[in-house]
């Protein structure tokens, strides 16, 4: 499916989802916002009142998240399964390249898995790729040096295609639901690896670029505990607005679409807050490694700056390393940040 085809298919969605939508009014406030009431103890009548029930009261019913949220990917119940080595893609002395398929709830995604030649079970990583046209984009393409980079220091490599990617399964929702579908691509293929023969199922961590890394984020506060520890690259912002507001809203069929389900970040804050991780990061269990160019001209690095703020005020492990000159792909800095990576992920148990 490619960008076009689409933008067209969300834009029909929009009406639907524009009647679905929740207000601000009444959507399920962020998991993350303490209540500001407080309790206080009633005084007891001198004379019941002889209208007054014996039966037990009637339990308030919890509004469901609206489905285009954390709070619904906090609740979603996952079971990753069906990994299986497709076909060998390559032959190396320290690993072997496979395509790979495995089940996201009732989706089929591809991607590819170096196994390391050494004997096993090993340590894993799920690698989450960042924006590449899905018209152009192809098995296993992003993140390249790190997955051989990976590999070769002795970890299984899982890098997820998402949804409408290479040989993965269309959802036609996926730009409507902000690809929020990634995010449950990526928990799933941490339970897939968890049956693999080649996998310690307790030494499992994530690593994110860019968009990739924004799924991280994501991740990690909608399944806390399910890995060890992330690690992210250049991340776009953890408040879905900026992300929003730079690439999605000069792209009209798509934003129109988006902006008409669930309206402007102003007008509906209540939604934009809750498809926003940092606002949810008091549920982060895992500590957090951010690597950051001082030049990146595609995702500034206030950003970052401003994610590492917010995960240490809630309290969390969170550590930056900031790469004077280099821009979003990073380039002379490259092996230094990916040994920082890899000392990083042994200190935490992956």
């Amino acid at each position: 499916m490619n960008r076009r085809m689409a933008w067209a298919g969300v834009a029909a969605l929009a009406t639907t989802a524009a009647v679905a939508c929740t207000s601000d009014d009444n959507a399920a406030p962020p998991a993350s916002t303490p209540s500001t009431a407080t309790s206080t103890s009633a005084t007891p009548s001198a004379v019941p009142s002889p209208t007054r029930s014996t039966a037990a009261p009637t339990p308030t019913p919890t509004a469901a998240p609206h489905p285009v949220s954390l709070q619904a990917l906090i609740a979603k119940k996952y079971d990753g399964r069906n990994l299986r080595l497709v076909r060998v893609l390559a032959r190396y002395a320290a690993y072997t390249r496979y395509h790979v398929t495995y089940s996201s709830g009732r989706l089929t995604i591809s991607g590819i898995m170096n196994v390391p030649t050494t004997p096993g079970p090993h340590p894993a990583l799920v690698l989450n790729h960042g924006y590449i046209d899905p018209a152009v984009y192809t098995n296993g393409r992003g993140l390249m040096r790190e997955q051989d980079y990976l590999a070769r220091r002795g970890y299984v490599v899982l890098h997820t295609d998402y949804r409408n990617h290479a040989q993965s399964t269309d959802d036609p929702r996926a730009e409507l639901n902000l690809r929020l579908g990634y995010t449950e691509d990526v928990i799933n293929a941490v339970l897939a690896l968890r049956t693999s023969q080649y996998v310690d199922p307790e030494r499992i961590g994530l690593l994110g670029r860019s968009m990739g890394g924004g799924i991280t984020y994501n991740v990690l506060v909608a399944q806390p505990g399910l890995v060890k520890a992330g690690v992210v690259f250049a991340p776009v912002s953890s408040d879905t607005v900026d992300n929003f507001n730079r690439w999605t809203r000069d792209e009209r069929p798509v934003a129109t679409a988006i902006v008409r389900a669930y309206g402007e970040p102003a007008r509906n804050p209540t939604f934009w807050r809750n498809v926003s991780p940092v606002n949810f990061f008091d549920r982060v269990t895992e500590p957090v490694l951010i690597h950051h160019g001082t030049s990146d001209s595609t995702c500034p690095i206030s950003w970052s700056r401003e994610t590492l703020a917010a995960l240490k005020a809630a309290g969390k492990d969170a550590t930056m390393y900031t790469y004077p000159g280099e821009e979003h792909a990073f380039g002379p800095a490259w092996p230094t940040s990916m040994a920082r990576t890899v000392a990083f992920l042994k200190q935490h148990g992956v």
